[in-house]
């Protein structure tokens, strides 16, 4: 009975053996599992820090880029501000001395508007007494070509008081008459008019040389006078002067060559 007992135990023992073994295999396997899995997670874990890691690292690296690009483009503005700040800076500088330049430029005109004005209250009784004398002048000089000369004179009275006509005008105007009386001086001319001789009136052909002389001469050539100063009056020259004035009236109408003639020039304060 021992011995089947014995026995009995044996393969027992051997059962409980190979249930403990293969549990250990089996909690050794599920160990490594475990193990496996909990490697798995830590490098996984470790992936998804690594790319977290290069996520941010990106992520740094644009705002880095960012901030950079954002640097650059504050540092040209800046360069851009300091460029306007000298520029206007200058502008400005320039502007100082155009503002001073036009300040003194306004005090000169304004010294010269007031001086204008000062200028203007002498010019007009200066203007007037211009054109007194230039009639005196014409009243006192030799008769020829009256009534234009008046009519000259009379119109010069008349724009002086006009108020649509500026003072230079005036002015230019009187200055126009002045020059006019001036170059009478300076030529000789020939035209016809009717004068009184003696009680007697003729149609004659005067001959002005500048303002020295005044002659006439009758459209037939037979009488000749010549203005007298001194007594304001026509006077009959003989008739050996007929042929001089006839050749003098020939040379003022460009019908003849200039040439010496002879004509009765009389000097200072001598009566004809």
């Amino acid at each position: 009975m021992e011995k089947h007992i014995k026995y009995f135990l044996v393969p027992l023992l051997l059962s409980f053996m190979i249930i403990a073994f293969v549990t250990a295999e089996t909690e050794t396997a599920a160990e490594t599992a475990e193990i496996e899995t909990a490697a798995e997670k830590t490098l996984g874990d470790a992936v998804e820090t690594k790319i977290e890691a290069q996520e941010e690292s990106v992520k740094s690296q644009n705002t880095i880029d960012n901030l950079t690009d954002e640097t650059r483009d504050m540092v040209q503005v800046y360069r851009n501000a300091i460029r306007k700040t000298e520029s206007l800076n200058s502008y400005n500088q320039q502007l100082a001395k155009l503002v001073k330049q036009q300040k003194l430029s306004l005090n000169s005109i304004q010294r010269q508007i007031e001086n204008a004005e000062e200028t203007r209250r002498s010019i007009v009784p200066f203007i007037n007494k211009m054109i007194t004398t230039l009639e005196k002048f014409v009243r006192l000089d030799l008769p020829f070509l009256l009534d234009e000369r008046r009519q000259r004179v009379s119109t010069l009275k008349q724009i002086v008081n006009l108020p649509d006509i500026t003072l230079p005008d005036k002015y230019r105007r009187v200055m126009e008459a002045y020059q006019i009386e001036i170059e009478y001086g300076r030529t000789i001319e020939a035209y016809n008019d009717t004068i009184t001789v003696d009680g007697e009136e003729y149609t004659v052909e005067i001959l002005r040389v500048g303002r020295l002389l005044m002659t006439f001469q009758t459209s037939d050539g037979a009488l000749s006078g010549i203005w007298n100063k001194h007594s304001k009056a026509w006077r009959k020259l003989p008739s050996e002067y007929n042929r001089s004035i006839n050749q003098g009236l020939l040379i003022a109408k460009k019908q003849a060559p200039p040439e010496l003639i002879k004509l009765p020039v009389t000097a200072a304060g001598k009566k004809l």
